[in-house]
C-alpha cells in the first residue's frame, strides 16, 4: 500500500495574492489545506520539498502528514500544483484533508509485466499504453502504490481492461464500464515509395499546331 509522507510547514495568516507574493518573497511556496467541512488552513513549504515530491512521481496518489509548525498535523493529499508559467517552480498547493471513514478519489500508475515474454511483442507487436494510470475511488488507509497488468499471454489484437488488473485492492474505477488500458497493435510497416520514371518530352510543334517535321540528314558534298 501507498505510504503516508511527512511534510513540515510554516503557519501563514493571511490569505489573498500580496500575502502569496510576500510569502514566494521568503522563498517559501504558499499553499492551502482545505475539506472535511472544516475552515481552511493556509500554510507554507519549503519548495525542495515539494520538488523532491515531483521528481518521486505518483504524488497524486500518495497521503501526506502536513505538519504545521505551533498548529496541528492533517492528513492529506496533493490536489493541485500551480507553477510558475517561465521557470517551472512551484507558485502554490492544493491539499485536501483526508477525512475518517470516507473514501478519495486518487490516481494509480499502471505497471506492465512479463514484456520480454509477450508473445505479441515477440511477434513485433506494439504496446500502447492507452491510460498510464487510472483514477480511483479508494479507502485512504488501502492505496494502491500501482495496479499490474501481466502481458505473458498478451498476443497482438488483445485489449488490456480494468478486468486485466491482477489486484483492484478493494477500489472502484471512476469510469463506471471495463475501459481498456492498453492495446498491443500490429507493427508499423514502412512502405517504401518508388519515385515515378519521368515520360519523354513530347516533340515540339510548329505552326499550327503541327508536330515539327524531323530535320532533313545533311547532304554529303
Amino acid at each position: 500500500m501507498v505510504q503516508t509522507i511527512r511534510i513540515e510547514a510554516e503557519s501563514r495568516e493571511r490569505s489573498g495574492k500580496g500575502a502569496a507574493r510576500a510569502t514566494r518573497r521568503e522563498g517559501l511556496v504558499p499553499a492551502v489545506i482545505y475539506g472535511a467541512k472544516q475552515e481552511a488552513t493556509l500554510c507554507a513549504l519549503d519548495p525542495r520539498d515539494i520538488m523532491k515530491e515531483l521528481h518521486k512521481g505518483g504524488w497524486q496518489s500518495h497521503l501526506y502528514e502536513v505538519a504545521v509548525k505551533g498548529g496541528v498535523t492533517v492528513r492529506t493529499i496533493m490536489r493541485d500544483i500551480q507553477f510558475h508559467p517561465v521557470t517551472d517552480r512551484p507558485i502554490h498547493v492544493d491539499f485536501q484533508r483526508v477525512a475518517a471513514g470516507t473514501r478519495i478519489k486518487v490516481k494509480v500508475a499502471v505497471h506492465f509485466l512479463n514484456e520480454e515474454t509477450s508473445p505479441g511483442l515477440k511477434a513485433g507487436g506494439v504496446l500502447n499504453a492507452v491510460r498510464r494510470d487510472v483514477e480511483v475511488m479508494a479507502d485512504p488507509d488501502n492505496v494502491p502504490e500501482f495496479f499490474e497488468i501481466d502481458l505473458g499471454e498478451a498476443s497482438i489484437g488483445d485489449s488490456l481492461r480494468w478486468s486485466s488488473i491482477k489486484d483492484h485492492f478493494g477500489t472502484k474505477a471512476v469510469i463506471a464500464r471495463d475501459f481498456v488500458v492498453a492495446t498491443l497493435a500490429p507493427p508499423t510497416v514502412v512502405e517504401e515509395v518508388v519515385a515515378p520514371v519521368a515520360a519523354a518530352a513530347p516533340p515540339a510543334k510548329g505552326k499550327g499546331g503541327k508536330a515539327a517535321a524531323p530535320a532533313a540528314p545533311a547532304k554529303k558534298k
